[in-house]
Formats: structure tokens, sequence, C-alpha cells
């Protein structure tokens, strides 16, 4: 099948099935899905939507969260993956904030990069959500899914991103970008997929590839 026609197919039957999916991860501001998102690198949105609350609590806004120290960081987000090198991330991301960009969260991505603990990754998602930035956002969700889908053959999430991005339309990558994830959270996912029970089987590479060979081995 053409990568075209399985784009096409796959984004036709996430317009019909999933028309408007949303972040699960928790907030009330651009600045607390910065924090959200930054403490979900290598950790599940359950997890940091526990701990966000009482972290938002006391730290609201960058002008508090830049005067907290570590300590009171670290104890309030002690169960999230990587404590310690993300407590000093968003003391340093809510200083530089306030410092270079007036409190106010950026909305160009090289301005989000220059952020402590903001990547490329994070940096989409941020521009994605808050201003509707044409671009995907690529974790190890959506670079196994457009992989497994056949929509991309990219080593890298860079490469991965640029075919995306090449391939949908402007007006729904930020949507796509969610489409991706929540089927690579739920549906497709890296131990056991449910291929039984996806919607997306006419369009899936791995899917054909392996009826294929159950055909092959049959004969």
């Amino acid at each position: 099948m053409l990568r075209k026609k399985r784009f096409e197919g796959i984004i036709g039957w996430f317009l019909k099935n999933m028309p408007a999916p949303r972040t699960e991860l928790h907030y009330g501001s651009s600045f607390q899905l910065l924090v959200a998102v930054i403490l979900s690198a290598q950790c599940t949105d359950r997890r940091v939507n526990m701990v966000t609350p009482e972290l938002f609590r006391h730290f609201p806004d960058a002008e508090s969260l830049s005067n907290a120290s570590f300590e009171e960081v670290f104890r309030l987000i002690g169960s999230i993956s990587y404590p310690n090198n993300k407590a000093r991330h968003l003391i340093g991301m809510a200083e530089k904030l306030c410092r270079d960009f007036g409190s106010e969260v950026p909305s160009d991505i090289d301005s989000l990069m220059s952020l402590p603990g903001v990547g490329r990754k994070t940096a989409n998602v941020i521009a994605s959500i808050v201003y509707d930035k044409p671009v995907i956002a690529v974790d190890t969700h959506v670079f196994r899914v457009s992989h497994r889908l056949g929509l991309s053959d990219g080593k890298t999430p860079e490469k991965v991103e640029a075919d995306l991005e090449r391939n949908i339309p402007e007006n729904l990558r930020a949507t796509a970008h969610h489409w991706l994830i929540l089927h690579g959270r739920y549906v497709c996912t890296a131990k056991k997929p449910s291929c039984a029970e996806c919607g997306l089987q006419e369009w899936c590479r791995e899917y054909e590839r392996a009826n294929r060979q159950s055909a092959s081995d049959s004969e």
C-alpha cells in the first residue's frame, strides 16, 4: 500500500472515531502544562497527575516556582522518575521564564527549547496544545505507532516528525499528536498490541505483514 493511502485512511478513521482528543495531563494554565510535560518525561501521565495538584498548590505560577528551593520541589515530586534532575529543571525553567520572557510561556519553538528541561518533544507539545502550532511531538508512543502503521521509517524522532508533518495537513497536526499517542497508549501498546481490536487494521503495515506471513506459513 502506498504511504499516501495509509495516511489518508488512518486520518479518516481518526477523524470519524476520535474527533476531539485531548491531553490526559491536568493543568490550569500554560505554565502548569509546561511543568506537567517536563515531569512526564519517562513517567506516566497518571503518576504526574497524582503529583501536580499539590505542586501547583504551592507553586501555581513561574514567580512562585522561581523562588522555591530544591528541597521544596524535590519533596513534592519525589515519586516522579528522575526527581533530582526534574526539580532543578523546573526551578531553572521558572527562573528563565521570569527573567527572559516576562513570566509567560513563549510560543516559539526555539524559545521554548532554551528553557531548562525542555527538548524538542516538550516544545512541540506546548506549541501545539497551547498555541495550536502545526507541529507534531514525537514521543516513544508516536515513534512506535508511526513505524508499525507504516507512516514513517525514520530512525530518529526528528525524522519521524518530518515524515508526519510532510503528510498530515497543517490544520490536523496538533490533533494528530493526540491521536497517535493515545492509540499507542491504549491500543498499539509496546509489549502486547491489541491488533484484533484495532480499527486501523486496513491501513496498518505491520498487520498487513503478519497476515502475509500467516498465509505463507499455511501454504
